[in-house]
């Protein structure tokens, strides 16, 4: 059930560029403009339309959606009042897609300030040639998208053998049959339908076989930027959890993967690099949660982590922050064995979730991310030992 305002009456389109949102209405204008102007630019031989998949937002983004100037049309789409999450907005959207017959969707966030017409090319063009599915790539500092940099990016890549840099990039693009899938696919969780969305349809993408790419943005992501420390909310257990519920259910696929492969690069080119902004991050705040965690969780970790694991943690805690190290190889390890409990369903799985942010509070103290990919695809046989040994 969805609330649907289609003023141009559209029931057919090559090409769609959707912009999920809540309360985004000081901001949404923007990158409605440069969807517009991309798809005139670049799609001029495609019937195309503009939908904002938004949660009903109050504050009137709507509004501010419907009353920007563009050539091309727009729908409104809405999940019913009270009912919010992401990945409610996206059902919405591969159900519009799907029913006006798109060949290609392309996905672009609201807070978006750095998009230019040029991503909707080079997010949608590789949706008509071979791909179907476009994965973002663009700098980004180190601070911001911490969860992709210490769990969705490497235990993508040294799980399922794809290396995606923006598994949960936000901007994405989609075919038409790949939107079928989504559509029809019968797992539907609490998480998937909040912030669990993108890494569910990354994985869904892989583990079908779908040809994917990453397309080269050519500006860094400007929008809102968080602290990792203060700001996590509900996400990191949305997307943590989606993670381990998807290895559960497709153990099949990805036990046999051994290492990675690249990923095709579409749309590089030469030029300056752009560098992002910096991200203000309280590093002390990180330290203190990681060693805050333990006062909590010391004896649930104790449950649910080997002794070797739980040894090397209290070695780490007692560090002080100038020689604080988290190695990347640990972490992997501890990741493992906390997917392995998850899928036992021994103990809460929300509390699994729960206790496992003050090690990734500590670990995002320190941060070298591709050699932290390797470290993961050289511990996958210690994975698959702790996953089939409490089978």
């Amino acid at each position: 059930m969805h609330i649907e305002e289609n003023p141009s009456d559209i029931q057919a389109a090559d090409l769609v560029v959707a912009i999920p949102s809540y309360n985004e209405a000081d901001l949404i204008s923007h990158p409605t403009q440069m969807a517009s102007e991309g798809l005139v630019k670049y799609f001029g031989d495609k019937n195309s339309v503009i939908i904002n998949c938004d949660n009903n937002s109050p504050d009137g983004t709507r509004d501010a959606f419907m009353n920007t100037p563009t050539e091309v049309p727009k729908i409104y789409l809405s999940t019913p009042p009270g009912v919010t999450g992401k990945g409610n907005n996206f059902k919405n959207l591969f159900e519009k897609s799907c029913e006006l017959g798109a060949q290609a969707t392309v996905v672009v966030d609201a807070d978006l300030k750095s998009i230019t017409p040029r991503w909707i090319k080079n997010l949608g063009e590789p949706l008509f040639e071979e791909f179907g599915f476009v994965a973002p790539l663009y700098v980004r500092h180190k601070y911001d998208g911490t969860i992709t940099n210490n769990i969705a990016y490497p235990m993508t890549r040294s799980i399922y053998g794809r290396r995606v840099r923006q598994p949960i990039g936000g901007d994405f693009g989609f075919s038409g049959e790949l939107a079928e899938i989504y559509f029809k696919h019968s797992d539907w969780t609490p998480a998937v339908s909040e912030f669990g969305i993108d890494i569910w349809m990354t994985t869904l993408a892989m583990c079908h076989g779908i040809p994917i790419c990453q397309s080269f943005m050519g500006r860094p992501k400007i929008h809102k930027p968080k602290d990792p420390g203060e700001s996590l909310g509900p996400m990191f257990s949305q997307v943590v959890g989606t993670i381990f519920e998807i290895m559960r259910q497709k153990v099949e696929f990805w036990k046999e993967v051994k290492w990675s492969k690249p990923t095709a690069i579409f749309g590089f080119g030469l030029g300056e690099m752009e560098m992002p902004p910096a991200v203000s991050v309280n590093v002390e705040r990180l330290y203190d949660k990681f060693q805050a965690g333990f006062e909590e969780y010391d004896a649930f970790w104790k449950e649910i982590l080997s002794a070797d694991m739980e040894n090397k943690l209290s070695e780490i805690k007692k560090m002080d922050l100038s020689n604080f190290e988290f190695p990347a190889h640990l972490w992997a390890m501890i990741l493992a064995e906390f997917a392995v409990a998850y899928k036992d369903g021994v103990y809460e799985r929300e509390r699994i979730m729960e206790s496992l942010i003050p090690l990734y509070f500590g670990r995002t103290c320190e941060e070298v991310i591709e050699e932290q990919c390797v470290v993961f695809e050289r511990s996958k046989p210690y994975l698959l030992k702790k996953w089939f040994d409490t089978e």
